[in-house]
Order: structure tokens, then sequence, then C-alpha cells
């Protein structure tokens, strides 16, 4: 139960989503309102992970709290409420695909006022999770990706896990230790075993490049689990709202029906799920 702390402890992110401009969000902005909420959903969140261990990777892609065995711990500003649109087209534009390139990560993460270093350090977070076949499929079969070679052994085994057409596969994208958070992800991209386009890219950048080496050869975690903090909580300043802006949604996976005193402007809250679904893709 110890280990799940660093998975549980992070889901109280979850009360990010509930309820940032930044000014207007803050450590313990629950305290008064309902001062056990916090306490509730780390319990919740212990029990449930303790039972479901895999769906560490998918709560980490639902923005993403960090719901991973052995993560560090981020205290991260609450406040910010639930978007009152939920539409799948705005999530395209924002969110890179699988075969992005180097470049078009990085300007789109520059659109989000999000820089080099911190995509290579919110990629980290594929050391958990899974990727389905499709996924990867251009990047394992398609021999003009040259710029972007996989390691011939680690080739193999792909191809083995994942035929040409399989879209249901799923592959572990950390193949060493998929349920730990951890450095090894590094590892596996300097070793040429980045299973996604966008994991192998970041050897195609100074920047990054020189982060991946960092880490893959690092004593400890240390310095990756602090500067994942600080980038995970540049991600949350994206697309912030608060007071009529956004709403608390009476149920998490809907927007609320209208009202009479509801706005009819409409805002996308949480843009960065594009890191989600690109950089961060867990279980696409």
């Amino acid at each position: 139960m110890a280990e799940l702390r660093g998975a549980a402890a992070l889901v109280v992110v979850l009360l990010g989503l509930v309820s940032s401009a930044a000014a207007h969000v803050h450590i313990g902005a629950y305290n008064t309102s309902c001062p056990q909420a916090e306490d509730m959903v780390y319990k919740e969140m212990t029990n449930v992970l303790a039972n479901s261990p895999d769906l560490a990777g998918p709560l980490l892609r639902l923005f993403s709290v960090d719901c991973f065995t052995k993560g560090p711990f981020i205290p991260l500003p609450t406040g910010r409420r639930d978007g009152n649109r939920s539409v799948a087209a705005d999530v395209g534009p924002n969110s890179p695909p699988p075969g992005a390139t180097i470049a078009d990560l990085l300007t789109l993460f520059a659109k989000f006022n999000l820089t080099a270093k911190d995509l290579v350090v919110l990629s980290g977070a594929h050391t958990i999770g899974k990727a389905h076949c499709s996924a990867f499929s251009t990047h394992l079969y398609n021999s003009s990706t040259g710029s972007l070679p996989l390691d011939a052994n680690y080739t193999a085994a792909l191809r083995g896990q994942c035929k040409p057409g399989d879209l249901s596969t799923l592959v572990d994208l950390d193949p060493a230790t998929p349920t730990t958070f951890d450095t090894d992800y590094y590892k596996q991209v300097s070793a040429q075993r980045g299973l996604l386009a966008t994991d192998a890219a970041l050897l195609l950048h100074d920047v990054t490049k020189a982060y991946v080496l960092r880490q893959a050869n690092a004593t400890s975690s240390d310095e990756f689990f602090a500067d994942f903090i600080v980038s995970f909580v540049n991600m949350s300043k994206i697309g912030v709202l608060t007071h009529s802006n956004g709403e608390i949604r009476h149920r998490c996976s809907a927007v609320n029906p209208p009202s009479p005193s509801s706005s009819a402007a409409s805002v996308l809250a949480g843009s960065l799920l594009f890191l989600l679904a690109g950089p961060l893709m867990v279980v696409l």
C-alpha cells in the first residue's frame, strides 16, 4: 500500500478538474468549502489503484493525475471548473497524430506556452500505460522512417505482437517496467526502443535528446521527478476556466443540462488533453 502513495496522493489533482486563469486557482482551494475533499479523493483512489493498478495509465490520460506507482507527489493548484463544451472535433487541432515530427511537437507545445523541456519531461509519462498497435504501425512497418530507427530485436518482438492492420492489441509503452513510474522510459528511447514515433523523435532535437540521455544514465529518478512536477503544473495552467466561464459538473462524464442561468458562451477547457492523446498517449 505504501507504494501507492505516489499514485493516490496525486489523484487529488482530480479536484482541479472538478471545480483555473491562474490567479484564481491555488493550493487548498477547497479547504473552506469542502475541507475533506482531497482526503476523500485520496482514499478512494488508493483503493481503486490497489485493486486495479492498470488504471494508472488511463487516469493519467484523463489529465491526469499522477496515478502511478512510486510516482512523484505534485501539489497542484485547484479551483478550476469543468468546461461547458465537450465536442470531439475540438481535440484534433490540439492533438498531434502518432506520427508527428519533432518540429510538429515543438510547434504544438509552444502554442500552449510549453517548452522543449516540457515536451521531453511530460513524454516521460510513457513510463506507464499502453498503446494500441495502430498508434505505431507506421513507425513499425514503414521502411521510410529511417530517421527514426528501431532496435532490430525490439522491432521483431513488436511485429510478433502487432500484425499489419491490428487495431485492438495493446502494447506496453515501457516494456521493461510498465507499471512503475521511473526513468526506464528514457533508457528505452535512448536504446532506440521508443514505441511511438513521437518517442523516437525525441532523439532528433538537441534539447530533448540531451535530456533523454541524461535520464537514461541517471542513478536516481530525483531530477526527473522534480522536473515532472514543474512541467505537470505548467500543463495544468492550460485552458483554465473559473467562475462563469466553466461549470461544476453534476456528472463528470457529461456537461450539465442547459439552465436559464447558464452562459451561452462555451470555452474549451483542458485543451491540454492533446498532451495525453499525443506525446503522453496512454491507451489510445
